[in-house]
């Protein structure tokens, strides 16, 4: 079974002429032990709720997986492998979670599979404790994880794990591939990590050393794992990277290049494998194929499921609409009623605490909901009366749905992308938008699998003041628009950011980021509030300042500044120049409208002036005549001083419109 492994992994990767085959062939006997054996899954139903979770963290390994599932019996053949790494195959060069059935998680930047993986063993582990009643445990599954040096290097790795430890989650399973190799070599010259003492101080069990080519052992140890009530497990399994290639094992040379056909031979002959590439005996299949264990086994769950709905009907149901990800059928009608309360109120406050007043209604209505902060939650308002902080006495939750995450920016948001992709949550949290940095590679992964995960960032600008250019975000705004599938949202006021509430919880193909103020906005008065949906919408014709002639020019602000627009806009009116002011709170959702819509706002042939707080080059696509920004970094002043010290005034776009319109005249 461990050489089915070896050789399908060597084959593919010489077939592409490109990939990892140590890992695959390394863990083999790793795989045995819980593909062949723990692992409760059915290769029939890849979305089956209540299956183990498998992620493979040290993605390069890529072939592992594949080989596993197509030796299990998922809806992967072997012409699959075959065209391992080719265009538009089932097999990329990393695993990809909808590309390849069997898949949960996209894996590859390592270190951020494990800290997914923490976020599904903790929506496990909330569902349990949420849906379960006696004799009824319909959620009841282990999350497995198999990662290797390198993970255990990125810095993200610490972070979700010290996490994992403090919420106890026992049903967290890791295998670690301790090889002692990595690309550059032997890695003990720059890898020296007690892992044991590790992550015995992050409060894990830790099994091993273990012959990780002894699958009894492994096995054990697995069965060990288990048993486990109050903490998370790490199994350190030594290995010898590219086992069975008499020149390449135990060397970096068998990382991540192909064998070649001689040493291929050679292997094949050391293994005692005298089948053709590609070819696995019937009886090797028949030893692998989890079909019908896997059946028997979601059969099982079925009729336990059918028994808590006869006798929890409304738990049921309420559980089989989260885990599908539907939001209520009431949803419409709460965000209707949460923008006309908004409007009516029209109040003057932060969006951050407009973000707060949203999210009172959304998590009241929502249970899945489930929100944090990296240690901001006081300036990212990212708690509610319906979500008080989350904690664990003695392995089990208190029912809170506010996660203090710590100052660990990065595993927050990749621990967010693990809940949501178990399913059974939305999850949300809070940080300021400078340090959207160290979270940026899991909101691109986020967006790479379109999983519907919301950042709150505040503090979004030189609006924070006092403490200065280290935290005033400049080039963040622009820079999280370029990630693709990722909505950007900046509002300007209590409605905007309602709004982007209520769409990026309504969204499910992706995540969303909502850049948020630290000072006080006033509320813009609004002819239509669907219009808001749209991305960008014209907020103010002149006739709202008593002009009854058309615009002649267009002034585009988002956030914080669309104050400044409308109030250049009074200006200009008393000076008999109409101009038309379009609040943009997102560039991503008005770049997907279609083209007779961006038109209506954005006539052509009038000149446009842009204004926004932050780096300039992203607004020149949208045939801007000149744009009021800052491609500088900020000051340490009180915010008021510094927006006059930059020129983000009435004043200075008054006086910008009409250089505009003189140089067009």
């Amino acid at each position: 079974m461990a050489n089915a492994i070896r050789a399908l992994a060597m084959d593919a990767v010489q077939a592409a002429n490109s990939g990892h085959p140590g890992a695959p062939m390394g863990m083999a006997e790793c795989a045995v032990a819980l593909w062949g054996g723990a692992l409760k899954h059915n290769p029939a139903d890849p979305h089956w709720s209540n299956r183990d979770r498998f992620v493979l963290s040290n993605g390069h390994g890529s072939m592992l997986i594949y080989a596993l599932l197509h030796l299990t019996g998922y809806a992967l053949g072997i012409d699959d492998l075959k065209a391992f790494r080719q265009l538009h195959s089932k097999t990329p060069g990393h695993p990809e979670v909808d590309v390849t059935p069997g898949v949960e998680t996209t894996t590859g930047p390592l270190g951020q599979g494990i800290a997914n993986a923490v976020g599904m063993a903790l929506a496990e582990k909330l569902l349990a404790q949420e849906f379960n009643r006696p004799g009824h445990a319909i959620v009841d599954h282990h999350t497995y994880v198999f990662l290797g040096d390198g993970c255990m290097m990125e810095g993200v790795s610490h972070e979700a794990c010290a996490l994992a430890g403090a919420w106890g989650l026992n049903k967290l399973i890791c295998v670690y591939d301790d090889n002692g190799i990595s690309i550059d070599g032997q890695v003990a010259p720059w890898y020296i990590d007690d892992v044991n003492k590790r992550f015995e101080a992050y409060g894990w069990n830790v099994i091993g050393p273990v012959d990780g080519h002894d699958v009894k052992a492994m096995a054990a140890a697995l069965e060990q794992a288990q048993a486990s009530t109050a903490k998370p497990t790490l199994i350190r399994a030594k290995t010898v990277i590219g086992q069975g290639s008499p020149n390449r094992a135990g060397t970096a040379k068998a990382h991540g290049e192909a064998l070649g056909p001689d040493e291929i031979k050679l292997t094949r002959e050391q293994l005692g494998w005298a089948h053709e590439p590609f070819v696995i005996p019937a009886a090797v299949y028949a030893d692998w194929d989890a079909k019908k264990a896997g059946a028997k086994a979601q059969e099982k769950w079925q009729k336990a499921f059918d028994s808590y709905a006869k006798k929890h009907p409304q738990l049921a149901a309420e559980y089989q609409r989260r885990m599908a990800g539907e939001l209520p059928e009431s949803y419409a009608k709460l965000v209707a009623d949460l923008l006309a309360d908004t409007h009516a109120k029209a109040e003057t406050v932060a969006t951050r605490k407009a973000s707060q007043l949203a999210l009172e209604a959304f998590t009241a209505a929502l249970p899945e909901l489930l929100g944090g902060s990296a240690d901001l939650t006081g300036s990212n308002l990212t708690n509610t009366k319906s979500t008080p902080a989350l904690r664990f006495d003695g392995g089990a939750a208190n029912g809170g749905r506010h996660i203090n995450y710590g100052v660990r920016e990065f595993g927050m948001a990749a621990i967010m992308n693990g809940v949501a992709l178990h399913g059974g949550y939305i999850p949300y949290g809070g940080t300021f938008l400078t340090f959207s940095d160290y979270s940026r590679n899991a909101i691109r992964m986020a967006a790479l699998m379109k999983r519907r995960v919301v950042h709150v960032f505040t503090h979004d600008s030189i609006g924070l003041g006092e403490d200065g250019p280290t935290h005033q975000s400049i080039e963040h705004a622009a820079s999280l628009r370029l990630i693709p599938g990722l909505d950007v949202w900046r509002p300007a006021d209590t409605a905007e950011t309602a709004m982007a509430w209520a769409a990026a919880l309504a969204r499910q193909d992706g995540p969303s980021a909502l850049l948020l103020s630290r000072q006080n906005l006033p509320y813009a008065p609004k002819a239509d509030l669907g219009l808001m949906a749209r991305g960008a919408y014209v907020l103010a014709e002149p006739r709202e300042v008593g002009l009854k002639k058309k615009a002649e020019a267009v002034i585009v602000a988002t956030g914080s500044e669309v104050q400044w627009a409308l109030h250049a806009q009074q200006q200009l009116a008393a000076e008999g120049v109409a101009v038309r002011v379009v609040s943009m709170p997102s560039t991503s959702v008005f770049d997907r409208q279609d083209a007779k819509y961006k038109a209506s706002v954005l006539p052509a042939g009038l000149p446009r002036v842009a204004i926004e707080a932050g780096v300039t080059d992203g607004w020149w696509k949208y045939g801007v005549d000149a744009v009021i920004g800052l491609d500088r970094y900020g000051e340490s002043a009180p915010g008021g001083v510094l927006f006059k010290h930059f020129g983000f005034t009435a004043e200075n776009v008054v006086a910008t419109v009409k250089a505009v319109l003189k140089k067009k005249r």
